[in-house]
């Protein structure tokens, strides 16, 4: 298998609202709030639903990659009811091997609400369920070995089990990938994530606030000189500045690509790593691979969802 990703197995559901319904739920816009099960009920009956896919940050790469024509697999804990079928189904017919055996849970699977405005940002309400309770047990170290590169999503990173499922799979991988995920998650877990990002992971994803924010700097040359000291290949995404890759001394640049009709940025980071990492295991060059994720990225900001079609 090229990649395996592992992250959060969460039932996307698409929803349009108004700003007004973001400021009377106190809800940041184009930000990500952890809620329990009553509060995302609640706010879900006052919703109409658009559409439900298989999600997750990890699970949107992972399904990118396999469009792409590569061998991949995803990690992620669902519980055996209607919307944990769903989400294996939703997987399978995207042909990545979905490499966990569901059972019946006590917490239901995880599941997103994606309010979309009308100017295209993406609030999203999570109600982890399960997907968070993921443990070293439900690691597969058969499938990680066999993968050249490990795919780990920042959301799933969390003290106790996840914390010891991410270890037992870092540690049996050949090579590691990681997204920072949300700006929320960095500064909730920034030691960790510091340790992660110098010490642990061959490649990082970020964007631009998420870097800065962890390694606390003002400036982004600051970033650059961080990224060429730790010997390791930083890629950034920089919205409409495009994207950068940094590794050792080499410092590449993607320009952003323009005119695009924009309809919701669900997805676009999930997608550039996708496309990034495509083109890393098909021996692409840096810009090369930059250039698939700026493409990938651009394709799903102009429809609606993280699911590009086939």
């Amino acid at each position: 298998m090229k990649i395996l990703g592992i992250g959060n197995a969460i039932v996307d559901v698409i929803c349009k609202v108004d700003d007004k319904f973001i400021i009377q739920n106190n809800l940041t816009k184009s930000t990500m709030k952890l809620v329990d099960e009553s509060e995302f009920k609640k706010l879900l009956s006052n919703l109409k639903i658009e559409e439900t896919v298989s999600g997750g940050s990890v699970a949107n790469s992972i399904v990118g990659l396999s469009q792409l024509g590569n061998q991949v697999g995803f990690i992620g804990k669902v519980s055996d009811d209607d919307l944990g079928n769903k989400y294996e189904e939703g997987l399978k017919k995207e042909k990545v091997q979905f490499i966990y055996s569901k059972k019946k849970e006590v917490i239901p699977t995880g599941t997103c609400l994606i309010l979309i405005t009308p100017d295209s940002e993406r609030t999203m309400v999570t109600f982890l369920g399960t997907a968070g309770k993921i443990s070293e047990k439900d690691i597969d170290t058969n499938a990680v070995k066999k993968s050249e590169i490990l795919f780990l999503e920042g959301y799933l990173w969390d003290e106790g089990e996840p914390k010891k499922a991410f270890e037992k799979a870092i540690n049996n991988s050949n090579k590691v990938a990681m997204s920072l995920s949300d700006l929320f998650c960095v500064e909730r877990h920034k030691p960790h994530f510091l340790e992660l990002v110098r010490n642990k992971l061959d490649i990082t994803f970020a964007n631009e606030q998420e870097i800065m924010s962890l390694i606390d700097v003002k400036k982004f040359d600051d970033v650059i000189n961080f990224a060429k000291t730790i010997n390791k290949l930083i890629v950034i995404t920089r919205g409409e500045k495009g994207a950068v890759a940094i590794s050792k001394d080499e410092v590449v640049e993607c320009s952003a690509n323009k005119n695009l009709q924009i309809k919701d940025l669900t997805g676009a980071g999930d997608l550039f790593a996708g496309g990034f990492l495509h083109g890393m295991i098909n021996n692409k060059s840096t810009k090369e691979s930059l250039e698939k994720g700026t493409e990938m990225s651009s394709k799903v900001i102009q429809i609606i969802g993280a699911r590009l079609n086939r």
